[in-house]
């Protein structure tokens, strides 16, 4: 029975493997075959079946490409020229493929900016941009205008809406736009290998860095997963990820739209309305990132929950324990988790559903896969080099980092950001040997000894205390397997007198939370270096727009009491968690408390 589950999932890993690269076959940099020319021939051949549909209102493939065609003339109007950039700064809506998808027509470059983002951080990213045009709608539109002021350069700013003043009516301009394809001179000399979009980072720990998504770099994105998902004309995808991201804007669109698929587009996620909508509207698949998956599974029981028709789940950040719930509980025959950086050249995909890997590189296809894991040393955030200054590759079970090869083949190439300082801080050099050059993702995993991939923690979040390296994702994993724990956060803090730091977690509780309960089970799952000397409540977690928990303030705040306000717990070695009070932290300040 081992041997024909083995071979089984063997089988799926290669079904998989190749299903996908078949349809990434070809792609080349130096090619005139642009992604809008990908999804054109999907138009011609789909042109009457339904492509999406959002909130009231579907549209066909040929109504779709229609409506692209129209921003394409708008653009051409308007003055805009191959090479020149726009920003979309827009929530999830029916045009918003459309937009960079018809300016894509004429060789222009879209910035998708995070339509959450207002103040400084939106004042960077149009900046970073090198636009001087901006397409707002209604809800975005009073966020750009408070940023104005600490813009570098003026921006026309265009209007999905009610437009006045200095703003423009992008609706109205539209009409007078035929819906005709422009002619292919418009993107004449435009190669594959060249910028079609910008898509921002989170922010987490910093600004957003822009990321250059090159024509084959979009290519790949949604060739692959209409390869990797096996999607077919009779699908129907629900995308509630915001599509100024490349899991939601690309990767699922492209499962769809390369496929003859439909999808259903909504505004943003939802978990108490999840069920209802993906079972009125007859989805068969949905796009994830782990922490919506987490949300549904801590909603109270739907009756819709198993009433859906679902058959496939894919994304990627889906937690170990989360896994076998949505598998069971939700009953969805098949998940497909996949690690990719927006920016980089590392793909990869769990194909046959090995429950916690990020995917498999096996050692048989080894030459097929550009990806390694280098030893690494989370004290000084550095590869560990041998003698000879070249890096160490880690065996089984090591934690180390993930990196890939960059070369010159469109798989392995690697585009940056706008930044360049920014991009070449990303590259590894003279790592196996002198003169290679490799991308470096800022992930640690480890792998097994069939070749299967564990996302471990990112850099900069693991640790290190009491001579180990502490993983804040594993951490966080035990604590909310506590009774009452409902989202756990954790990260390091400095300690006077103490090396390393220790850590800390910042916890959104629900009933039967008890602290001294906490402090039982963090005693019992938790390694002793690896407990969080501190704990701290919070009402909520605040997150980016794609459901990534923030860090960085949390550890700004350490464990100051003056600085928190709710509960804050220290970990006394004898007592447990004991409240921390002004007199608690001055001894620890102090070095009067030993930690």
């Amino acid at each position: 029975m081992r041997l024909k589950a083995r071979l089984r999932r063997e089988w799926r890993f290669l079904r998989g493997l190749s299903r996908t690269l078949s349809r990434v076959k070809g792609i080349e940099s130096a090619s005139t075959n642009l992604i809008c020319d990908d999804l054109q021939a999907a138009v011609d051949e789909w042109r009457g079946r339904p492509a999406l549909t959002f909130e009231d209102r579907s549209v066909t493939y040929g109504e779709l490409d229609a409506i692209a065609n129209r921003f394409a003339r708008w653009g051409r109007g308007a003055g805009l020229r191959k090479g020149q950039t726009v920003a979309l700064f827009m929530p999830n809506r029916l045009e918003y493929l459309c937009i960079w998808y018809g300016l894509s027509k004429i060789g222009v470059v879209t910035a998708l900016i995070n339509n959450q983002l207002g103040g400084a951080a939106l004042a960077h990213c149009l900046n970073l941009s090198g636009a001087s045009h901006v397409i707002v709608d209604p809800d975005t539109q009073a966020a750009f205008e408070a940023a104005q002021g600490q813009l570098e350069r003026p921006f026309q700013e265009w209007v999905l809406g009610s437009a006045s003043g200095a703003q423009r009516d992008l609706a109205q301009a539209l009409k007078s736009c035929s819906q005709l394809p422009p002619d292919r001179s418009a993107r004449e000399d435009v190669k594959a290998g060249d910028t079609a979009l910008l898509i921002f980072t989170s922010g987490t720990t910093g600004l957003p860095k822009a990321a250059r998504i090159t024509h084959v770099r979009a290519q790949l994105y949604m060739r692959g997963f209409a390869g990797s998902t096996d999607a077919r004309p009779s699908d129907r995808i629900y995308i509630a990820l915001p599509l100024y991201h490349a899991t939601g804007g690309l990767c699922a669109m492209g499962a769809a739209l390369l496929n003859g698929a439909s999808i259903v587009l909504r505004r943003k996620f939802s978990a108490s309305h999840f069920w209802e909508e993906v079972t009125a509207e007859g989805c068969t698949m949905f796009a994830y990132i782990g922490e919506l998956c987490r949300y549904l599974v801590n909603q109270p029981v739907h009756e819709d929950e198993t009433r859906h028709k679902l058959r496939l789940a894919f994304g990627n950040g889906l937690r170990p324990d989360i896994w076998p719930v949505m598998k069971q509980r939700f009953r969805i025959p098949e998940i497909l988790e996949f690690y990719g950086a927006t920016e980089g050249n590392v793909s990869l995909f769990n194909f046959d559903g090995r429950e916690g890997a990020v995917g498999r590189a096996p050692k048989y296809l080894r030459k097929r896969f550009n990806v390694r894991l280098i030893q690494f040393d989370v004290e000084t955030e550095q590869p560990i080099r041998g003698p000879n200054g070249l890096c160490r590759e880690c065996g089984p079970g090591q934690v180390g980092e993930c990196i890939g090869q960059i070369g010159s083949d469109a798989r392995s190439a690697y585009a940056g950001y706008v930044d360049r300082a920014a991009t070449e801080k990303k590259i590894l050099r003279d790592v196996f040997e002198k003169g290679d050059a490799w991308f470096a993702t800022g992930d640690l995993m480890r792998s097994d000894a069939d070749g299967y991939l564990y996302f471990v923690d990112r850099i900069g979040d693991t640790f290190r205390w009491k001579g180990e390296n502490v993983s804040t994702n594993e951490v966080a994993e035990r604590l909310q397997s506590a009774p009452g724990v409902e989202q756990a956060n954790v990260y390091g803090v400095a300690v006077p007198s103490s090396e390393g730091r220790a850590g800390m977690a910042a916890l959104v509780t629900g009933e039967g939370f008890d602290i001294a309960t906490l402090a039982e089970h963090v005693a019992r799952e938790i390694p002793p270096y690896a407990q969080p000397l501190f704990v701290r409540l919070l009402p909520h977690l605040e997150t980016t727009g794609t459901f990534k928990v923030r860090k960085m303030d949390l550890a700004a705040d350490g464990y100051d009491p003056a600085r928190i306000k709710g509960g804050l717990w220290f970990r006394d070695p004898k007592k447990g968690y004991v409240k921390l009070t002004k007199s608690v932290f001055d001894r620890i300040e102090s070095g009067a408390i030993k930690v």
